[in-house]
């Protein structure tokens, strides 16, 4: 297992590029999924990394499992090796910007959330 102060970190890191909620996160994923014919149930909608970080969002730290550390650095250096969080400048409005920002809020971050 993780020390305390490497744990304290990813912790915080973690909940500095998560910043949608859990209620915010779990309604993206059911709206991405659902469609004209079909809609997962809410607990098997998005990808297997966003349910992850959703059921990450619902934990406290002391609950946290080896697989639910990898997931968060795996989300952590994910938005970070794509976005400037000290200054993330409004994304513009094209087609692969909508695209990119989908793309991160699969994983609980959204680039227009301040």
């Amino acid at each position: 297992m993780t020390d305390a102060l490497e744990l304290d970190a990813l912790w915080e890191d973690f909940h500095r590029v998560v910043n949608m909620t859990s209620q915010e996160l779990a309604a993206w994923l059911r709206m991405r999924d659902a469609d004209e014919d079909a809609e997962p149930l809410p607990e098997q909608a998005g990808t297997q990394t966003g349910q992850h970080v959703l059921a990450i969002l619902q934990k406290r730290r002391t609950d946290l499992t080896e697989d639910d550390l990898r997931v968060m650095r795996n989300v952590v250096d994910r938005v970070t090796s794509q976005v400037d969080l000290e200054d993330e400048p409004l994304p513009e409005v094209t087609p692969e910007d909508t695209r990119r920002r989908h793309r991160l809020m699969t994983v609980g971050h959204d680039p227009l959330k301040g």
